[in-house]
């Protein structure tokens, strides 16, 4: 099982911050570390399919900003493992639209997430057959449309964040695979069918 980043969840507050997050290579990267653990240039680099140099430059960047950190006491001065400190990144989209850059790095970064959750889920489709027979009866895709307000979206939102971040500290389970849970909420002038 991968180790677990040792703080929750990061709030950003500065555009700049999340426009330097923003850069696709460090996306990338702290996902890795995310998921997979504690790791080092060189093996995020054969990944990402990065030279490590790039890698080393990119997690410094994050290093700087705080989102990864050197792990204490593992690898050499040549090659220096690296782990995300944080388990998720969060921030407010009404906090930064209003700031000079937020907005559109705002828009950046939910086109890159949109991205991200598009090839997680045509990986989930090619593997799905590949899954033991316990784990593709447990998989879930849901398609749920609700009529409701802007407070009610809110609401909803914030009361299904509080359901997952209440299994992830009581029910989570040490040594089991990692499951991607993806919950989007939003409304549409029209249904693309």
């Amino acid at each position: 099982m991968a180790e677990l980043p040792p703080e929750e969840t990061v709030d950003v507050t500065d555009p700049r911050t999340l426009r330097a997050l923003a850069h696709p290579l460090r996306t990338g990267l702290l996902a890795l570390l995310r998921s997979e653990g504690p790791s080092t240039a060189s093996r995020l680099g054969q990944r990402l399919g990065e030279s490590s140099g790039t890698t080393s430059y990119h997690l410094r960047q994050l290093a700087d900003l705080g989102f990864v950190e050197e792990v204490a006491g593992q690898g050499t001065a040549r090659e220096r493992w690296w782990r995300a400190r944080h388990r998720s990144t969060r921030w407010r989209t009404e906090d930064l639209v209003a700031q000079p850059g937020g907005r559109e790095v705002v828009e950046e970064l939910t086109h890159q997430s949109l991205g991200r959750q598009r090839r997680m889920l045509a990986a989930h489709a090619e593997q799905r057959e590949g899954l033991e027979p316990a784990w593709r009866d447990a998989v879930s895709l849901n398609d749920w449309a609700l009529h409701l307000s802007p407070e009610g979206v809110a609401a909803l939102t914030e009361e299904l964040n509080g359901v997952l971040a209440r299994w992830r500290a009581e029910h989570e389970e040490p040594g089991r695979p990692l499951v991607h849970v993806l919950v989007d909420l939003f409304p549409l002038t029209e249904d693309p069918a």
